[in-house]
């Protein structure tokens, strides 16, 4: 097996708009497709990343809510890596964004944060080498 990397994260929104807001014009992901699918009641928006990853945000009708604190079981969060945790702080803060105090990995030495989408699934900034 050789597992070359992530390809993409799929994420469910409650609210469609203010997700695909939030990821394309908050974030600066690229929109690639955006599709609806009648039969599902549904839209499916492909976001790039610059490194070839992807993030695919759904819109169901009525998603049930999905814990993610205290620490539920399952996926955690999802980590974009950044070159300045600082600078991506500051921008993310003038777009009104809410962002945990900086922190430093004690097993890298590098610079991480959290802060959430419009669903409060946490994020993560990470330092890039």
């Amino acid at each position: 097996m050789h597992l070359l990397g992530i390809h993409h994260v799929a994420i469910i929104a409650s609210d469609y708009a203010a997700s695909k807001r939030f990821y394309v014009e908050t974030l600066g992901l690229r929109i690639v497709a955006e599709t609806y699918r009648a039969e599902r009641q549904s839209f499916k928006l492909d976001l790039a990343l610059p490194d070839g990853s992807q993030v695919e945000l759904f819109s169901f009708p009525e998603p049930p809510p999905r814990p993610s604190r205290p620490e539920a079981r399952g996926l955690r969060h999802l980590a974009f890596r950044v070159p300045s945790v600082q600078a991506t702080v500051d921008e993310l803060e003038r777009q009104g964004v809410t962002v945990e105090a900086i922190r430093i990995d004690e097993g890298t030495g590098k610079a991480f944060t959290f802060f959430a989408d419009p669903d409060g699934l946490p994020l993560e900034l990470y330092e890039a080498d």
